[in-house]
Order: structure tokens, then C-alpha cells, then sequence
């Protein structure tokens, strides 16, 4: 079972090695890296590629560990049995089953993506921390240990909006992708849009390089921006000499494909302007 990268996602040879290093470890892969850098997608591409369904939980603020566990509805229970409802005898009636539990009874091997675990309290990975690591976890309303039939393959990733536990980040394998290259770039933009003209592609990865390079910018353009962005230049049909700058403001085309907030737009201004005064 190794991973090898597929048609429709471009994996670098780094990315490779850690996936199947992850694998033959049978330790949770921890991915890190800019928003729009390709980690969720990773997760299902890695399940295409290996042919496993994937289970994936998206972590929001509020989740708790317990939540890809299981929950248990007391209250629910407590109504059922002032209604007299048979159901109450069998209190399995009132546990839902979570993420975890669904990829541990799972009677093949499958994919279980923790997606953006940095969103959640920092006990989180704490709280997860046995359970992934013995593969198994304990039901207190029914006296059952829950154990992995099959080892799922763990891929979880954090946008580093927050630091997580040293006991935890030494039960995973980690790997950081790195913002693309113009090399890798070119790649990833023929998957998506193949066949874009030479001469278009060159000025606007140009283009769209230094921009993200742009000291002071609060929020860089991602790889799914830049993807955006061509989509809307072949769509407009346009060239190479169409991508030219404003020279009032020294936006590009289409700006808004690019940059998402009114700070980053009033810096490509002031740009302009302190250039104008220099002239």
C-alpha cells in the first residue's frame, strides 16, 4: 500500500515519503502549511489513490474530543421513559456514534481525516491522545471497549493558528508542505487548467509571485486563488498585454480573486501612489 501521488493532485516527492512513512509507522501523519496549500485534499486523494472510503470529521471551535467518540442522550432518555417509550431498556438507543468509533468498527481499512485541529481548544489533541494511539477507547453507559478492527490511516491538519501539545505531536509524523514553487506551480495549474498558453502563464505566475512577495500584505493569495484567477483570465480571454497594471493603483486584473480584504487593496494604492511621487 503506497501512496504515489495521483492525476488530479500534484504531491512532491517530500510528500511522498511522508505519507507512506506515515503508513508503514501506523502513527497519525500531522500536515501543516498555508491555507489553500492542498492538506484536506491530500486526505482524499491519498484515499483514492490507496481505493479506502474515507471518514472525515471537520473540527470547528466548539468540538470537543469526546464529540469523535461517541455522544450519549440522556436527556432524550430521561423524556423517552416520563413517555413510557420501550426504547429506554436499551440504552444503546441513545449513543451516537462519532467519527472515531465509525473508522474503528469500519471492517476494512479506511482514511479518517481530522481536518483544521488547531481550530478546536487546546485540550483537544490532548484528549484524543490514548485513543489514538491504542486504537480503542472505553463506553462507560454500556461497559464496551471499542477497538480498530482494521488501522485506519490518520492524516490531520492545522492551519498553525495555534501550537499543539509536545505528548501529542511525538505520536504523529509530520510534514509541512511548503508554499509551491514556480516549477511545481506550473504543474498543479496544468492539472487544473492544461493547455493555458505559455506566454499568458509566465506573465501571470509572474505576476502573481510578486504579489504574494508584496511586503506588508496581510493576507498572501493561496494556491486555490491563484487557480481562481486564471480560471477568471481564460474565462475573460485574455492576454498577456491585458495583465499590464493600472498604474494608479498597481492592481492586477481581477484583483479580487486574489486579495480578500481592503487593507491589502489600499497597500497595492499607496504602492502606486509613493511610486508616482518618486517619478
Amino acid at each position: 500500500m503506497k501512496f504515489e501521488g495521483t492525476e488530479s493532485y500534484v504531491a512532491t516527492d517530500d510528500l511522498k515519503v511522508a505519507v507512506n512513512a506515515a503508513v508503514t509507522l501506523e502513527r497519525p501523519l500531522l500536515v501543516k502549511g498555508e491555507p489553500g496549500t492542498g492538506k484536506t485534499e491530500l486526505a482524499r486523494q491519498v484515499a483514492g489513490a490507496l481505493g479506502l472510503r474515507m471518514i472525515e470529521w471537520n473540527i470547528k471551535s466548539t468540538t470537543k474530543a469526546q464529540q469523535g467518540l461517541y455522544e450519549y442522550d440522556a436527556v432524550s432518555r430521561l423524556r423517552d421513559s416520563q413517555l413510557g417509550d420501550e426504547r429506554v431498556h436499551d440504552v444503546k438507543n441513545y449513543i451516537k456514534k462519532g467519527k472515531l468509533w465509525e473508522a474503528f468498527e469500519a471492517d476494512e481499512k479506511v482514511v479518517l481525516l481530522i481536518d483544521e485541529i488547531d481550530k478546536a481548544d487546546i485540550e483537544f489533541p490532548n484528549d484524543l491522545l490514548q485513543e489514538l494511539d491504542r486504537m480503542e477507547f472505553f463506553v462507560y453507559e454500556t461497559g464496551e471497549t471499542i477497538k480498530a478492527r482494521q488501522r485506519p490511516i490518520v492524516i490531520i491538519t492545522s492551519n498553525n493558528e495555534k501550537e499543539l501539545p509536545d505528548a501529542f505531536l511525538r505520536r504523529c509524523f509530520f510534514h509541512y508542505i511548503a508554499f509551491p514553487d514556480h516549477d511545481t506551480m506550473r504543474q498543479i495549474v496544468e492539472v487544473h487548467h492544461p493547455g493555458v498558453k505559455e506566454k499568458l502563464l509566465t506573465t501571470a505566475l509572474t505576476q502573481f509571485y510578486e504579489v504574494r512577495e508584496t511586503p506588508g500584505l496581510k493576507k498572501k493569495p493561496s494556491t486555490s486563488e491563484v487557480l481562481d484567477w486564471l480560471k477568471l483570465l481564460l474565462a475573460e480571454d485574455l492576454d498577456p498585454e491585458d495583465l499590464k497594471r493600472d498604474g494608479k493603483t498597481a492592481l492586477p486584473k481581477l484583483h479580487g480573486a486574489l486579495l480578500k480584504n481592503e487593507q491589502d487593496v489600499h497597500l497595492f494604492e499607496r504602492l502606486a501612489f509613493m511610486a508616482r511621487s518618486q517619478r
